[in-house]
């Protein structure tokens, strides 16, 4: 084992959650997708946790990691504990742990607090007719607004990565894969490109717009404008990709 660092309000819970990283492909309940990075839930005291494994990156972030670039796990737990130092919404840090062999980095592992939620923002950009839909992205955007405010700039700001609680007309957010994230003042570019990831269609964009202009006492025009071509670039580079993943991914099987 490379390093581990566990909350101090887990310290009593060491043993266990040892246990655990060490006999994770084994035991524990796969919870989503398991094609990129894994994530197991297991019981803590009648609480649900969720370990997520990364995997083990190339060789050249291998040596990156090893000798002077924090690993993803590492990242998670601690801008996890900033976050929740700004009073912003996330699942509780526990713990992270790494391990590596002479010279090379290999697995880490994140553990956190298993948040249940009502739903992520990516239901909002496909189910038009969900109850509250544009009250829910006014509260969204003010909330982005309060993240930028707080010079946090969150890079994977995108649908799947705020979960949200609804009570009544109350809704709390809560910000999940945390490990691409800047710490820092925001000018206004900054803070409405970190919008281009969170929808497409023309309707949302245009809520978003109303609300964050309102926040931060800025002309509407001025804020659409720019959220909608960053909106518009970003998924032009997005289509751009893939059109050339399916180029390399023909000729790479002919």
């Amino acid at each position: 084992m490379k390093n581990k660092i566990i909350h101090n309000k887990f310290n009593d819970k060491e043993s266990f959650l040892d246990s655990i990283i060490l006999n994770y492909n084994t035991k524990g309940e796969n919870f989503g997708k398991q094609d990129r990075n894994s994530i197991k839930l297991f019981e803590l005291d009648k609480q649900i946790i969720n370990v997520k494994s990364f995997k083990i990156p190339n060789i050249v972030n291998q040596l990156a990691y090893q000798l002077f670039r924090k690993s993803k796990a590492q990242r998670s737990f601690e801008y996890a504990c900033r976050l929740k130092e700004f009073g912003i919404g996330t699942p509780q840090p526990i713990a992270y742990y790494e391990f590596s062999k002479p010279f090379l980095f290999k697995k880490s592992y994140y553990i956190s607090e298993h948040l249940s939620y009502d739903l992520t923002y990516r239901e909002l950009t496909t189910d038009f007719n969900y109850p509250n839909h544009e009250n829910i992205i006014r509260a969204f955007t003010r909330f982005t607004f309060k993240l930028h405010e707080k010079g946090i700039h969150f890079l994977d700001h995108s649908p799947g990565n705020t979960l949200i609680k609804a009570d009544n007309d109350d809704y709390q957010f809560y910000l999940v894969d945390l490990n691409r994230m800047e710490f820092k003042t925001l000018d206004f570019e900054t803070r409405i490109k970190n919008f281009s990831r969170l929808a497409t269609h023309k309707s949302m964009i245009e809520v978003m717009s109303d609300e964050y202009s309102k926040c931060i006492c800025m002309e509407y025009t001025k804020v659409f404008n720019l959220m909608w071509k960053e909106t518009q670039d970003f998924q032009d580079k997005f289509h751009r990709k893939k059109r050339l993943k399916k180029k390399l991914l023909f000729w790479r099987n002919r």
